[in-house]
């Protein structure tokens, strides 16, 4: 099984990390194929945490090649910062390799991300402000400046004048900025070129010879199936495709390659940004899960929305990915609470719905269907096998794997590397 894709299920901050830690051993390839710098995965190995938010989190396991592929928005300045932050701390970056056909965020589209949020006043999407949409929009327009680009000066410069004539005009008349000029873009981003121009390769090749050989790759989603641009609570989602399918076009390897699709799921609910979200707490049991579980943007220091569990969610992105296997992440977060609600179906209106409603406008109202389930208090952090659970946890767990539509495969109890139950080998 060499080709292994890893996407979260809800809308975002799941764990994805954790997942791709876990098979870090046995991978010999970890492959980031959607997104930017607009999401994070926290590691922790040992005593150390590390928090990375551009490279693929495979990086942290020795031996292991990290690509970024061609379907991930690259900020230059922030893949140098975290690579010099990680070669400070001992962690052997060299093996990285990076995409000719990647597309580079620039200052213009950093500086339209912020004044277009701000523009857009109570209808906000609650983006990260870091340039990921603008440098997407550009991709799909045909005017977006690509890794390749940095090594033709000419090409690079005809590219930034293209697009600075359309964007100068609306910061300027429209949201009353100064204007950007070809030259600070250009010498920015060539000042990087001789330190990228190393690391830069036909990653698609690389890829399909790797799985051609037998070495077992993993390609890593950034966000999550609820934040897919085009299955994800439109318009409140990112802009690239978070979903398993986006790891064949993020990454130029063909979808009969990808052998097993593993979904990473909260034992609750979380998200950051605007857009509905049926099961958000603004009650003591909300402050409960945030605080215990630390759930504040590993990107952006956000606090997150929390909620219950939503097993209509896990069922639509196991469908929508072809989920073969879940990880349920933080299920020792729900420690001490006397009841556990989840949600089983939602109410629209006195209508039921057992699936996640088709309408925007029938999700916004959307109310939920709770069915309680019993808590326990004991410490599960020290649990390695699933009989090590108490009754509670393990009933629990049963029952949102029969609401989901595939198997629980894998169980984090606890934040540190090794705290996690394996019930069935991800790569079995």
């Amino acid at each position: 099984m060499p080709g292994i894709v890893i996407v979260g299920v809800q809308w975002g901050d799941e764990g994805k990390g954790k997942a791709t830690d876990l098979l870090g051993e046995r991978t010999d390839w970890v492959v980031k194929f959607n997104g930017g710098n607009n999401a994070g995965h926290t590691v922790v190995i040992g005593d150390e945490k590390y928090a990375l938010h551009l490279l693929p989190s495979g990086i942290l396991s020795p031996g292991v090649n990290a690509v970024i592929g061609n379907g991930v928005v690259i900020d230059l300045e922030v893949l140098f910062a975290e690579l010099g932050a990680l070669q400070a701390r001992g962690v052997d970056v060299s093996r990285l390799k990076v995409s000719a056909n990647a597309h580079i965020i620039t200052q213009y589209h950093r500086t339209l991300d912020k004044v277009t949020e701000r523009f857009l006043g109570k209808r906000m999407i609650g983006t990260t402000g870091r340039g990921i949409g603008p440098t997407y929009a550009d991709k799909i327009n045909r005017t977006g400046i690509r890794v390749q680009d940095l090594f033709d000066e000419n090409i690079l410069r005809q590219k930034v004048e293209g697009a600075l004539d359309q964007k100068n005009h609306l910061l300027v008349k429209v949201f009353n900025r100064r204007a950007i000029t070809v030259d600070e873009v250009v010498e920015d981003l060539l000042s990087y070129a001789d330190r990228l121009r190393p690391m830069v390769a036909d990653t698609g090749l690389l890829l399909s010879d790797a799985l051609d050989a037998g070495d077992v790759v993993v390609f890593e989603g950034g966000q999550a199936t609820m934040l897919d641009i085009d299955h994800g609570t439109y318009p409140f989602v990112t802009s690239s495709s978070a979903t398993a399918g986006g790891a064949s076009t993020g990454s130029g390897v063909g979808p009969n390659r990808l052998d097993r699709i593993v979904g990473i799921v909260k034992a609750y609910t979380t998200r950051v940004g605007s857009g509905p979200f049926p099961t958000e707490l603004f009650d003591e049991n909300g402050d409960f899960l945030r605080s215990r579980g630390f759930e504040f943007g590993t990107t952006t220091g956000r606090p997150r929305r929390v909620g219950w569990y939503d097993a209509p969610i896990t069922r639509y992105a196991t469908r929508i990915n072809g989920i073969t296997d879940l990880v349920l992440t933080k299920l020792d977060i729900l420690t001490g609470l006397k009841e556990i609600p989840v949600c089983v179906a939602y109410d629209v209106d006195g209508q039921r719905f057992d699936e996640v409603p088709v309408n925007q406008t029938d999700f916004h109202h959307a109310t939920p269907i709770l069915e309680n389930f019993p808590g326990w208090s004991e410490d599960i952090s020290t649990a390695r096998t699933f009989e090590d659970l108490p009754q509670t946890a393990q009933d629990y767990v049963l029952a949102l794997e029969r609401m989901s539509g595939t198997r629980i495969s894998v169980i984090g109890v606890g934040a540190a590397r090794d705290a996690v139950i394996v019930r069935h080998d991800l790569l079995d």
